[in-house]
């Protein structure tokens, strides 16, 4: 019974091994697109604002 516990924890720990790399590759590719994101809004945001206190 307890090789049979251990044997079933081993699965999934290697399943989860997969399912990690997807998480850890999913979320470094929304890092980069908010970070471009962010900084496209700040880039606009800064302009207005200038524009607007030109005067």
């Amino acid at each position: 019974m307890v090789k049979f516990a251990l044997l079933i924890i081993l699965i999934i720990s290697f399943q989860g091994c997969a399912t990690w790399m997807g998480i850890k590759k999913d979320s470094n590719d929304a890092w980069k697109v908010t970070k471009d994101s962010s900084e496209k809004a700040y880039d606009s945001t800064k302009k207005v604002i200038h524009e607007a206190t030109e005067e």
